[in-house]
């Protein structure tokens, strides 16, 4: 029963501190755009699409959970380090993947259409919008996971290193 509390709990503090992050980040792309928060969700849904937004999400979730056990200190610390960084290199595979679908997307719109001067502009705004889809997961989901595995790395390394003598000597503890 223990277990199964810890886990929400964890749970809930992950969702509080995403839900918090995407607060402040919906409200400054809002702020520099100068437009409604409605304006950036519903532009980032046409960018980028909600399967990539679903995986993102789950992603940064699975990682976050893992970064709260490793804070936690749990006996497991080696384990949740190994999933944390999975799920965000994850982030990564999806970021190229949908790169590549938009890439793909776009050439075979291409191909059963005939380029006249007529339909270059409609053609040319379609591959427009499959190539903004490829290249922006990319945008968004390299850095995301540079940073979150380094934020892995990072809390790791500092709870799993003990602090050398001459810094205890000076007030800094683990």
């Amino acid at each position: 029963m223990s277990t199964l509390a810890f886990g929400l709990s964890q749970a809930s503090r992950v969702a509080a501190w995403m839900i918090g992050a995407g607060a402040v980040g919906l409200a400054l792309a809002s702020f520099s755009a100068s437009v409604e928060p409605s304006a950036v969700l519903d532009w980032l849904w046409r960018t980028l699409g909600g399967a990539f937004l679903a995986l993102l999400v789950g992603l940064v979730a699975v990682t976050l959970v893992s970064w709260a056990m490793i804070l936690r200190g749990t006996s497991r610390t080696e384990l949740w380090l190994e999933a944390g960084l999975h799920a965000a290199s994850g982030i990564s595979t999806v970021a190229l993947t949908f790169t590549l679908l938009g890439i793909s997307l776009g050439i075979g719109s291409l191909a059963g259409q005939a380029l006249t001067p007529e339909t270059v502009q409609s053609i040319i705004s379609e591959l427009t919008a499959k190539f903004s889809l490829a290249f922006f997961t990319s945008v968004v989901g390299l850095p995301v996971a540079t940073a979150l595995r380094a934020l892995l790395l990072v809390t790791h390394a500092a709870k799993s290193t003990p602090v050398p003598t001459e810094f205890k000597q000076i007030g800094v503890s683990s």
